[in-house]
């Protein structure tokens, strides 16, 4: 990272908790809870904002020791510059998800409140190769910790994203996931000149299409 983009943040958060926990009855996600696969779930197509609007499903659900990880893929039409550029700088960080405040480089520890879901914590930047892959960390006293994997691939006049979220209850997988894919949502809509969503009207689209995918493997 250049001594240039001290003021710039690594980081993307994606959760819903405070629908999360209203929403907590993912217990049942499995096999025996999913006989429907969806056939969007997982695919990867050229995303425009407006097609953002529609009930496809980014994401697909696995358990790992015993937690939950999504995994969010989309390809969107802006360069990795841009993607990268919306991902790590504090004013655009501002438009799309949230405030930050703190130490930006590699290692550092920073303050974080995001607005779509009044979320506040503290955000540690494990890994950082520009254009390439993010890895961050979040902690709050009253919810469980992330950590967020994030990988940017160029395909052709595209970036092929990659988000991550490990460490989730497996009793919330669903409601993590739709959560995240909001937060996803507007980072597309920033890219494309848009605002950010309605996260709750949104979220209450999204739940239910995670309840019914279930967990993989």
């Amino acid at each position: 990272m250049r001594a240039d983009r001290g003021r710039d943040l690594m980081t993307v958060h994606a959760d819903l908790l405070p629908y999360a926990r209203r929403h907590g009855d993912d217990a049942a996600l499995g096999p025996s809870a999913a006989p429907v696969r969806w056939a969007a779930a997982g695919a990867v197509g050229v995303t425009t904002p407006e097609e953002h609007e529609s009930a496809r499903v980014l994401g697909s659900l696995r358990a790992e020791d015993g937690r939950g990880v999504v995994r969010l893929e989309d390809r969107v039409r802006a360069a990795p510059d841009d993607v990268w550029s919306a991902l790590t700088s504090r004013d655009r960080l501002a438009v799309w998800l949230g405030e930050v405040d703190g130490d930006l480089r590699e290692g550092g520890e920073l303050r974080a409140r995001f607005v779509a879901t009044g979320w506040e914590g503290v955000v540690r930047v494990r890994e950082c190769r520009p254009g390439e892959r993010l890895v961050v960390e979040t902690s709050t006293p009253d919810q469980p910790d992330g950590r967020f994997e994030i990988s940017l691939d160029v395909e052709g006049e595209c970036t092929h994203l990659v988000v991550e979220d490990h460490g989730v209850p497996l009793d919330q997988v669903a409601a993590y996931a739709a959560g995240d894919q909001v937060h996803v949502e507007d980072l597309v809509s920033h890219l494309g000149g848009g605002e950010r969503c309605d996260a709750r009207a949104r979220f209450e689209v999204l739940h239910p299409l995670y309840q019914r995918l279930g967990l993989l493997g």
